[in-house]
């Protein structure tokens, strides 16, 4: 049972500045800016689909475009999945679950919003994702006492 004494005596004779941690990584490394991208494309590829549907044109080519738009929405929704999830479980911290007590249920109903826009072609489930994430945006740029802009390509 030489361990304790001897790891008393490295702590004591070595000892070590006392650190403080918040995040994972360096707190500029999140920004929800990712996951408004993703769901930017969720949104232009969800309507594209419709379109493409309502044009009624079965042709080989339409097919092949189809199944394309299909396959990038539905990655660009788990992008932005992924990245809301990051960005709620690694950046916020109880400080700011009691500043914003409903952070929880809005992070939930985002990722849940980007499973129905993976699942689904509803041109409404994909606005009502941008529109999560817009408030996300609000949110976290409000923990970090800024005012930034809410910008989409479209």
């Amino acid at each position: 049972m030489l361990k304790e004494p001897m790891l008393s005596w490295v702590k004591s004779t070595f000892p070590a500045d006392e650190v403080h941690a918040h995040c994972d990584g360096p707190c500029g490394i999140y920004d929800p800016s990712s996951a408004r991208i993703a769901a930017e494309a969720v949104l232009s590829m969800t309507k594209k689909i419709v379109a493409l549907y309502e044009d009624g044109t079965n042709s080989l080519a339409a097919q092949n475009t189809l199944s394309r738009f299909i396959a990038i929405k539905e990655e660009e929704a788990q992008k932005a999945k992924d990245e809301l999830l990051i960005l709620w479980t690694d950046y916020f911290k109880p400080p700011h679950v009691e500043k914003y007590p409903n952070l929880h249920d809005t992070f939930w109903k985002a990722a849940k919003l980007c499973s129905a826009c993976k699942v689904e072609v509803s041109v409404e489930h994909a606005e009502e994702l941008m529109d999560a994430i817009k408030n996300i945006h609000g949110i976290f740029w409000a923990t970090k006492n800024r005012d930034v802009a809410w910008v989409t390509a479209g």
